[in-house]
C-alpha cells in the first residue's frame, strides 16, 4: 500500500534539509515542497497562525513508522504536523518506480 505523507515544516531551509534526509535514506520516493503557506491552529489554548511550507511525501506505508521517527529527529516543532492519506489508486509506472527507489 503506498500514502501520502503531509508535514509542515517552518521554513524552506528545515524543508529541504528533511526532504534530503529522507529522500537519501530512501524512505520515500519523491517529495513536493510547497512553500509560504499560512496556517491557522489551536496551540496552547489560543488560535495562533504561522507562515510555514508544506512537504508532500510520496512513500509507502511499511515505511511510514521508520520515515515519522526520521522527522521527528530532524524537526524543531515539538509537536509536527505529520499526517497520512492513503493512495488508493495511482498509475502503475508510478507505483512501480515508487516501489524500486524505496527500501
Amino acid at each position: 500500500m503506498y500514502i501520502v505523507v503531509f508535514i509542515t515544516t517552518p521554513n524552506k531551509k528545515e524543508a529541504e534539509t528533511i526532504t534530503g534526509k529522507l529522500l537519501k535514506e530512501r524512505l520515500c520516493a519523491c517529495i513536493n515542497i510547497v512553500g509560504k503557506i499560512k496556517s491557522f491552529f489551536w496551540w496552547e489554548k489560543k488560535i495562533d497562525c504561522a507562515d510555514e511550507c508544506l512537504l508532500i511525501v510520496k512513500t509507502k506505508k511499511s515505511l511510514f513508522t521508520k520515515l515519522i521517527k526520521r522527522v521527528k529527529s530532524l524537526h524543531s516543532y515539538q509537536t509536527p504536523e505529520i499526517i497520512v492519506l492513503p493512495i488508493i489508486r495511482g498509475d502503475k509506472d508510478y507505483l512501480d518506480w515508487l516501489d524500486a527507489v524505496t527500501r
